[in-house]
C-alpha cells in the first residue's frame, strides 16, 4: 500500500490535487460538490481524482452517487503515517 500512496500522491500530474482532497476529507468527510467548492476545484476533477483514489482504495464512497460522501478506507488508515509523511514532503 505504501508504494500505492507515494505513486498516486506523488507520481502522477494530479497528485498535489489528491493530498489537498484527501487533507480534506481527514478533517471531515466529504462529497465531491463540498470538496469542489472548498478546495476552488472544478467538480468533474474532484469526481477524476476521487475516482482514482477510490480505484486504489485510498479511499471509498458511502450514499448514492451526487451525495455520496468519502472517507478513507480502513487499508489507508493503517498506512496513515505515508500518507502524512507525503503531505510533509510535498509542502
Amino acid at each position: 500500500m505504501e508504494g500505492v500512496l507515494w505513486y498516486v500522491l506523488t507520481g502522477t500530474r494530479g497528485g498535489a490535487n489528491r493530498v489537498r482532497i484527501l487533507r480534506a476529507i481527514d478533517d471531515r468527510p466529504r462529497n465531491a460538490n463540498r470538496l469542489a467548492d472548498e478546495l476552488d476545484l472544478d467538480y468533474t476533477t474532484v469526481r477524476h481524482h476521487l475516482d482514482v483514489l477510490c480505484d486504489n482504495d485510498v479511499l471509498a464512497k458511502q450514499g448514492d452517487d451526487y451525495g455520496a460522501v468519502y472517507l478513507p478506507t480502513d487499508r489507508a488508515r493503517h498506512h496513515w503515517e505515508t500518507v502524512e509523511e507525503i503531505m510533509e514532503a510535498l509542502e
